[in-house]
């Protein structure tokens, strides 16, 4: 593999971490105030991309229009899935959120099943991400290098919004002591619900992205990204939201990569999360980023 090669599949693993980020921060979030691992999270990522695929095929809005709209109609969606599978058994055992969120996911792809088809749908990719740049021996499509772009910036925001707004002080209050926070004022059902639009709005983000750079949308398409997601989420120490970013570009450089330089595995190449989540297991329980938990007796 040479120098142009190489530069090839780097260019084409941070575009794929980039993704995989946008969509783990969504996860780590929710773990990081409930305690909570939204499994149905891969699925809201399915519906921003449907939502956005029916915006641009039935209206004349300008497709970047669309784009916002359909992410923040998705966020609403995540948050009407907060109230009505999560908030009722908030004070039920950990189990019992754990198999609704579950059923969540099931019932959200089942959901897309019946209502827009079984049959894979192509992505209306606007013209200005399927232009090709050339930069000395490497060929590039715009899309990879916005996808990144996208991702630096909502990630800055957010963590503006996180250290510096009064909400974003009462999400941090509610993750480090739920109960206190409870006790000094803190509207919870607000700030959860704030949580829930945040995160699914930068999942339907991740999902507008993946259709413009991988153009075939499938009502199951949520399924495996948003596992390896929550795999990357993991990796970074759950609950941090740097870990989940840097967990998302080790991921995404990482699969790309041994393909680039082990071709014959490529059959292989979802395994490669699952191994790296064994790994990071065994020698870091916590996640690159994660604190270690002492209990108080």
């Amino acid at each position: 593999m040479g120098n142009s090669g190489f530069l090839q599949h780097l260019t084409n693993g941070i575009s794929l971490g980039s993704l995989y980020a946008l969509i783990a921060i969504g996860y780590t979030m929710v773990y990081g105030i409930l305690r909570l691992i939204n499994f149905a999270h891969g699925d809201i990522f399915m519906l921003g991309a449907y939502i956005t695929y029916y915006g641009i095929l039935f209206t004349s809005i300008p497709w970047w229009l669309v784009f916002i709209f359909a992410s923040v109609f998705t966020g609403f969606i995540g948050l009407l899935l907060e109230k009505i599978a999560y908030r009722p058994l908030r004070e039920s055992p950990r189990i019992t959120i754990l198999i609704s969120a579950i059923g969540a996911s099931f019932f959200l792809q089942n959901f897309g099943i019946v209502v827009f088809g079984g049959r894979p749908k192509a992505f209306p990719v606007p013209n200005i991400f399927n232009k090709v740049i050339r930069l000395g021996g490497v060929s590039v499509s715009v899309v990879t290098f916005i996808i990144p772009i996208v991702t630096i910036i909502l990630l800055l925001g957010l963590t503006y919004f996180i250290t510096k707004t009064k909400t974003g002080m009462a999400m941090r209050a509610l993750s480090k002591d739920y109960e206190t926070a409870s006790l000094m004022g803190i509207d919870i059902n607000k700030i959860i619900s704030i949580t829930f639009f945040i995160g699914s709005f930068l999942a339907a983000v991740g999902g507008v992205m993946w259709g413009t750079r991988y153009p075939q949308l499938m009502p199951l398409m949520g399924a495996m990204p948003g596992l390896k997601c929550f795999i990357a989420a993991v990796i970074g120490g759950i609950g941090n939201i740097t870990g989940a970013v840097i967990g998302g570009f080790i991921l995404g450089l990482g699969e790309i990569m041994i393909i680039a330089l082990l071709p014959n595995l490529t059959g292989y190449r979802d395994a490669f999360a699952f191994v790296l989540l064994i790994v990071i297991l065994l020698v870091k329980p916590t996640g690159l980023m994660g604190e270690k938990i002492t209990e108080k007796v």
